[in-house]
């Protein structure tokens, strides 16, 4: 703070900190809890401690180094989260050295960036509104500054009434703004990714991966924010059949589970689908990746997506935005019956050195079952094993970190754990038994949402099973987890649905409409893609306009409405301000004898000329020149300034 610079008042201080604390409000919600907490308790000390005299500079940069260690502890890597992480930070220090009209100008500027770096994280109507919030609040805060700069002399009462007042003003001066809003959102030509070419996000959102390790799945199945929402037309397959196929992965290197890194332009395997038939429209939330899911197993693959290796979705695109599929599936009564020797050798292969006692299990459970052509022997080793598992095991979420020969540790002596640990050792207890045994990700269940119809699958349903492949049946479908624990791999039914806290009932109903407003929003606002835009100008008559045409309609949309606001503001600055009101006012009475002002004539070069044409009425018009000059360009006290709105107005030539 420099010593010419205007000291802020302690009512415009209050007013502004308010309004950079709203500001920063929306991307706080989108921090990691502990950052944004720490983030703002840290905002309310420091105000609170800077409230009377800036904080000392070493102090400030002391807290700043602590702010940037903060959120490198919390948010690992260099990306979108940690620099918004970093914005949150500076910005609740910044109120430590906040005290002139400068720095308040300063810091609502600085503020401004908060809503804004929030819909890099978030895109939903909650974040949206708290962004238009903290608009209003900061155009409302540097009203008042601009008032308590220019000392009232051309808003009499700006600095001295509350700045509620000044809301509706505010929210005209938005609504002003909002045509052209609204044509660059409907008319500007969609763009298949962001102008912004951001990197990934250093936390990635919430998802399935094309790895799986056994332990891993902790954080996303403790997610209950919405992975997928699903309608269907027509059939509905009960809620026990709804596995939402993921990617499938087939290596494994004793710890991990990966896809094949040879699986491109595979298409689709070969499927005899059943009976049963399914339509359905998916909407995807953003994920980063390209993995689609699908109800097991769709028919073909949409536009904009291909099959991969294991009849698995991906799209051509990354899932940065809101996407919609349109689907078909069918269980299948036959699925790859011929297995080519190339995939069979994959889905036999175990690294060497590796859980010796459970391949050394599974290869005398096939001594023992033999071999036949048929697959009779093979199908008894897996409900032998689905047998062992309903008998000895059980379902938790704590458990241990992985060791080197996890499975066999799983098997033999923990007994205990998930649906990783579960399709994990499965698959590698068939492998070494000869069986050919793939491991499948994605979601089991979902949660019907009675409003709007449609299912919910949620992060925390998040699922792996396996496929084993019998001869003449080809890839069959088995889940170990159900076998301990069905209730888990369906957890959304009646008594685990979202918004239930014990066996109290009354947050579901508030879950289904917020989760149904979330869904139209997206459908309205996220999911309004180049498609859509052209659709919508089909009935006008504008099919195939394309992105020239679009660019020339936006461009004659946005020119209208930059006429009218033009127009808008030319009328609303003689409306709004009561002195310049009775000036021109004063002018159309002396226009009406023939003086009126030229255009380029200064007020007092005109009240000059015309003052000795014209016979004196009251107050001499020279005199009322002087002061309309003073009161325009000088300071006055507000009291001054209504008296000369007074005695203009009862001037008559």
């Amino acid at each position: 703070m420099t010593a010419t610079a205007p000291h802020m008042p302690a009512a415009s201080r209050r007013h502004v900190l308010a309004a950079a604390a709203i500001c920063l409000l929306p991307l706080l919600l989108q921090l990691p809890l502990a950052l944004g907490l720490g983030f703002g308790a840290s905002a309310l000390l420091v105000t609170a401690a800077a409230w009377r005299r800036p904080l000392p500079a070493l102090l400030r940069i002391l807290l700043g180094i602590t702010a940037i260690i903060a959120v490198a502890a919390t948010m690992h890597g260099i990306g979108r989260d940690s620099a918004c992480g970093l914005l949150a930070g500076m910005l609740a220090l910044k109120p430590s050295e906040t005290f002139s009209l400068r720095d308040g100008r300063s810091l609502l500027g600085f503020a401004l960036f908060a809503p804004f770096a929030t819909f890099l994280l978030d895109q939903g109507p909650l974040s949206l509104a708290l962004a238009l919030l903290a608009v209003v609040a900061v155009l409302s805060a540097l009203r008042r500054l601009a008032g308590d700069e220019s000392g009232g002399s051309n808003r009499p009462q700006a600095s001295a009434r509350p700045g509620w007042r000044d809301l509706g003003e505010i929210v005209r001066l938005l609504g002003l703004g909002l045509p052209l809003a609204l044509a660059a959102f409907w008319l500007f030509p969609r763009l298949p990714t962001p102008l912004w070419g951001l990197p990934d996000r250093a936390v990635a959102k919430p998802g399935l991966s094309d790895t799986m390790t056994p332990g891993g799945w902790l954080d996303l199945m403790s997610d209950d924010s919405p992975a997928a929402r699903v309608q269907f037309f027509g059939a509905t397959p009960a809620r026990a059949e709804m596995y939402w196929r993921g990617p499938v992965l087939w290596d494994f290197d004793g710890a991990t589970w990966h896809q094949l890194r040879w699986d491109a332009g595979a298409g689709a395997a070969e499927m005899q689908p059943g009976h049963a038939r399914y339509d359905y429209q998916l909407d995807m939330e953003p994920t980063e990746g390209r993995d689609l899911v699908a109800l097991d197993l769709p028919l073909q693959a949409p536009p904009g997506s291909a099959f991969a290796l294991g009849h698995s979705l991906r799209a051509e695109r990354s899932l940065d935005n809101v996407t919609r599929w349109r689907l078909q599936s069918a269980p299948p009564s036959a699925f790859q019956p011929a297995l080519p020797p190339a995939l069979r050798m994959r889905a036999l292969l175990l690294p060497r050195g590796f859980n010796p006692r459970t391949v050394a299990m599974g290869r005398a459970w096939r001594r023992e079952a033999g071999h036949d052509a048929d697959g009779r022997a093979d199908a008894a080793l897996v409900g032998r094993a689905l047998a062992m598992i309903r008998r000895d095991f059980a379902y938790t979420l704590d458990v241990p970190l992985a060791g080197r020969n996890e499975v066999d540790d799983f098997l033999f002596e923990r007994r205990q754990g998930y649906c990783e640990h579960f399709s994990s050792a499965f698959a590698v207890l068939m492998r070494a038994a000869g069986i050919p045994t793939r491991v499948v990700t994605g979601y089991a269940g979902g949660y019907r949402n009675p409003i709007g119809d449609y299912w919910v699958v949620l992060n925390s349903d998040a699922h792996a099973w396996n496929e084993v492949w019998l001869p003449r049946r080809g890839w069959v479908r088995v889940d170990p987890t159900a076998a301990v624990a069905p209730e888990r791999v369906f957890d959304t039914l009646a008594d685990r649905r979202p918004g239930r806290i014990g066996a109290f009932d009354g947050l579901v109903g508030i879950f289904d409409a917020s989760d149904w407003l979330r869904r139209g929003w997206n459908d309205f606002v996220l999911g309004f893609n180049a498609q859509r835009q052209q659709r919508m100008l089909d009935p006008l008559g504008l099919a195939g306009i394309g992105g020239r045409g679009l660019v020339l309609l936006f461009a004659l949309v946005a020119g209208l409405a930059m006429g009218w606001m033009a127009w808008w503001l030319a009328r609303g600055e003689r409306e709004r301000d009561p002195l310049l009101r009775a000036w021109h006012r004063l002018g159309e009475r002396y226009a009406r004898i023939g003086r009126a002002r030229d255009a380029h004539e200064p007020a007092q070069a005109w009240a000059d000329r015309v003052a000795a044409d014209v016979p004196r009425a009251g107050i001499d018009l020279r005199t009322l020149g002087r002061r309309f000059s003073a009161a325009r360009y000088a300071r006055v006290e507000p009291a001054v300034v209504r008296a000369l709105v007074r005695d203009l107005s009862a001037h008559r030539p």
